[in-house]
């Protein structure tokens, strides 16, 4: 048995000290590794120290909940615990942590325990291969893992019911530990986290940022025929959005170039602390070759404009060597709001698209159009693989107002939330109200959590503040 986890923290900091799995001795010896954003962690702090009595080491989310999974099963008294008793204690987890998770655990000289959060933000998924003896088993986020380790029969975790999976030598116990919840889906999972040979929830990444590409191409003929522009070229900015400028410069009937060369040694720069590292480390991350741009109004199709510096400095990169007119092309809506469930959004003061109209976008990043994807596209080009989801969490993508603060509408029956840093706000989510005056933007289909209440939601390298 073995539990690892590759991905940096969505809340916290970036020290060693944060670095997943967590383990915690008592009860029984457990080994936790978290994908994903809790958005109560004010309160669950206040019950872990005031009732519970357990010491928290880091500012991870993910300590949190490895510490109330620990206390659930602490409270049986029991020298041994079943299957049973840890059913119960994860359902005891979902009532009282608020948020988005996907969780994989050990329990020492017991099994594998995996569970996913009600409304099914986060993937997780399930596969097997025959060994010597029998059968062995993984869990993972994305079913690409699977395919690399030669593990067959993919199985998602089941969205919408809190199952729960447990695996021991001799079986394994699936069940719903919670009651039903609307499944919700993070959109920007197809957009720009998953790789495109994975499939999440029944959606092929590929297939759906193909789709992204098409639809995209419709919305771009039409404002550049708006403005009366012309496109010589179709460059992607790599690697995410390859598959959808490709897609769209087939259907334009425009060429499509590799204009930009990746340097593999440097990471993913929207996640580097500071905007003069992110804009060193773009110009490290990308070459612009100039016979692709010399003298071309050059198309640049990218995943999405988050902050804008990426953005910026691909355009300067681009005037640089040459490009007559520089159009940019994305393949998700304007990112006005933080996204409160997991993936890593700056504050929306940050964000390009905060209080800017397209053309102030445009300005901003030195371009001299930009072309955005409607959310509704958005939504159809992943939707259209697997018509059961009918939401999909896009938190930083629209804004849900309402006169009253107080009421606010609910995940999955719960209606007051705080943000990280013990800042008690409330959070408009999945599933309707009464009190919601105006949905800006937000069409039928996608009622996901949304956010602009509080800046400061799951951020952990933009957050100033006392903790």
């Amino acid at each position: 048995m073995g539990v690892g986890h590759v991905r940096y923290p969505t809340a916290g900091s970036s020290t060693h000290a944060e670095a997943q799995p967590f383990y915690v001795n008592s009860p029984y010896g457990i080994v936790f590794a978290h994908n994903g954003n809790l958005i109560n962690t004010a309160s669950l702090l206040q019950f872990l120290d005031a009732e519970a009595h357990r010491h928290i080491n880091t500012n991870s989310d993910s300590e949190l909940l490895l510490n109330i999974f620990a206390n659930n099963l602490q409270k049986t008294g029991k020298f041994r615990i079943n299957e049973e008793d840890i059913f119960t204690a994860i359902g005891g987890l979902m009532e009282q942590c608020r948020g988005a998770y996907a969780c994989v655990a050990m329990l020492a000289g017991f099994g594998i325990i995996a569970f996913r959060d009600p409304n099914g933000i986060r993937p997780l998924g399930m596969a097997h291969r025959n060994a010597s003896g029998g059968s062995d088993y993984m869990l993972a986020s994305e079913s690409v893992v699977a395919d690399a380790s030669g593990f067959v029969d993919w199985e998602d975790v089941k969205p919408g019911t809190g199952e729960a999976v447990i695996i021991t030598r001799s079986r394994i116990s699936r069940r719903q530990v919670c009651g039903a919840a609307k499944f919700a889906p993070d959109i920007f999972e197809y957009v720009y986290f998953a790789r495109p040979d994975s499939v999440l929830d029944g959606i092929s990444v590929y297939r759906s940022r193909m789709a992204m590409g098409d639809l995209l191409a419709d919305e771009v003929k039409r404002v550049l025929e708006i403005h009366n522009l012309n496109v010589d070229v179709v460059i992607p900015v790599p690697d995410t959005s390859r598959v959808a400028a490709l897609n769209l410069a087939q259907k334009l009937e425009l060429p499509y170039r590799e204009g930009f060369i990746k340097n593999r040694y440097v990471g993913r720069t929207f996640i580097m602390p500071g905007q003069q590292m992110r804009r060193q480390n773009v110009r490290r991350k990308l070459n612009a070759m100039a016979l692709e741009f010399a003298g071309k109004n050059v198309l640049i199709v990218d995943d999405s404009i988050v902050r804008g510096t990426t953005s910026k400095e691909i355009v300067q990169m681009a005037k640089d060597v040459g490009a007559k007119k520089v159009i940019v092309a994305s393949c998700a809506p304007p990112i006005r709001y933080s996204n409160v469930y997991g993936i890593d959004m700056p504050s929306r003061v940050e964000l390009v698209a905060h209080n800017r109209d397209t053309n102030a976008i445009a300005e901003a990043i030195g371009a001299d159009l930009v072309i955005f994807q409607t959310l509704p596209d958005l939504i159809s080009a992943v939707r259209q693989f697997n018509t059961d989801i009918n939401n999909f969490d896009c938190s930083d993508l629209e804004k849900l107002r309402s006169e009253n603060v107080k009421n606010t509408v609910e995940i999955g029956g719960i209606s007051s939330m705080e943000g990280k840093g013990g800042s008690a706000v409330q959070h408009s989510g999945l599933n309707g109200s009464s009190n919601l005056r105006e949905m800006k933007d937000a069409p039928i289909g996608c009622s996901g959590p949304m956010n602009g209440a509080d800046d400061t939601v799951g951020l952990y390298n933009s957050w100033t503040g006392s903790r």
